[in-house]
């Protein structure tokens, strides 16, 4: 391995172990209540060293986010299937976010950090938010399946998208920024993510049309794995 070689692996080992620390003190103490000088300590690094890798908290707060929302989106992305109705896309979703959030505190982090970030959001614009993050993404993505899903005839006409996906958002955000507050010890992530699961069932099944089998927008659990009957055939 050459010189240049060696550097960039050094310095994206360093940016990894940066970024590690900063979410174990997110946990510990909220990311609101994490310095720049905390981080450099727990890394063990001096606070200009660590300016040379982010040169704020709030880059490296972004930086947390938006990886852990590529990994999610591309998750997702890339096992959508085309022909997928609107109720198998939802229920892909979430079994996505099941699969990245379901049995680790990653879910408090990011949350915590895009509570901090922009605090506005969702019911900021994406123009009008002050820090773009692709976890915004997310908004896009739920946005786009409620819309599809009154074009297929599964969801009220009269709904709003945004709307909906706004509240959804907002709900998730309450009930994840609540789980932040208690100690580190008296979290439970799982019923916080059985929480969220029936925070999103009650929603789509409200927006659900007139004589639908609600039945039919049951959610994925921790306790089952979900795929697409036409994704699995097409992999089968």
């Amino acid at each position: 391995m050459g010189i240049i070689e060696r550097r960039e692996r050094e310095k994206t080992e360093r940016k990894a172990q940066i970024m590690r620390c900063a979410k174990e003190l997110i946990l510990e103490k909220g990311a609101e209540n994490v310095s720049v000088m905390d981080i450099a300590k727990r890394a063990e690094l001096s606070k200009a060293t660590l300016y040379l890798y982010f040169p704020s908290k709030d880059l490296l707060f972004m930086d947390i986010c938006n990886a852990a929302a590529v990994r999610f989106i591309e998750n997702f992305r890339n096992r959508l299937y085309p022909g997928l109705t609107a109720i198998e896309t939802i229920k892909l979703y979430w079994q996505c976010y099941l699969d990245m959030f379901g049995e680790s505190d990653e879910m408090v982090i990011v949350f915590s950090m895009w509570q901090y970030l922009s605090p506005g959001y969702p019911f900021l614009s994406l123009e009008d938010a002050a820090k773009p993050l692709t976890i915004f993404e997310f908004y896009t993505d739920i946005q786009n399946m409620i819309a599809q899903g009154i074009a297929e005839g599964t969801f009220d006409p009269a709904v709003d998208p945004a709307m909906i996906a706004r509240t959804i958002l907002s709900l998730f955000s309450t009930a994840v920024e609540n789980t932040a507050k208690l100690p580190k010890d008296a979290r439970n992530v799982r019923f916080i993510i059985d929480e969220t699961t029936n925070l999103f069932q009650i929603i789509i099944r409200g927006i659900a049309r007139d004589g639908l089998d609600r039945a039919l927008l049951n959610l994925p659990t921790l306790l089952e794995k979900y795929e697409p009957k036409a994704l699995s055939s097409k992999t089968g």
